[in-house]
């Protein structure tokens, strides 16, 4: 299944605010960046619902290809 790139972009974009709020240590901090986590993976998952719906998969399939492409480890150059 070819995943379209803007799928890809919303859910690193989650990725990397959840990245963000393990390195935080202030309550408040934390707490406010949840929030930016959240509707970040909100988003995401709009994102998805609307193309599988679209273009007629199924979203549990195109949430766990859109997610294995953006978890996949970097190739290696050896």
């Amino acid at each position: 299944m070819e995943i379209p790139d803007d799928l890809i972009a919303l859910q690193r974009a989650a990725d990397d605010e959840g990245r963000r709020l393990s390195e935080l240590t202030d309550n408040d901090e934390r707490e406010a960046q949840r929030l930016v986590w959240y509707e970040a993976g909100a988003r995401a998952q709009a994102a998805v619902t609307e193309w599988a719906q679209a273009n007629g998969k199924n979203r549990f399939d195109v949430e766990k290809q859109v997610r294995a492409t953006v978890r996949q480890p970097p190739p290696s150059d050896s």
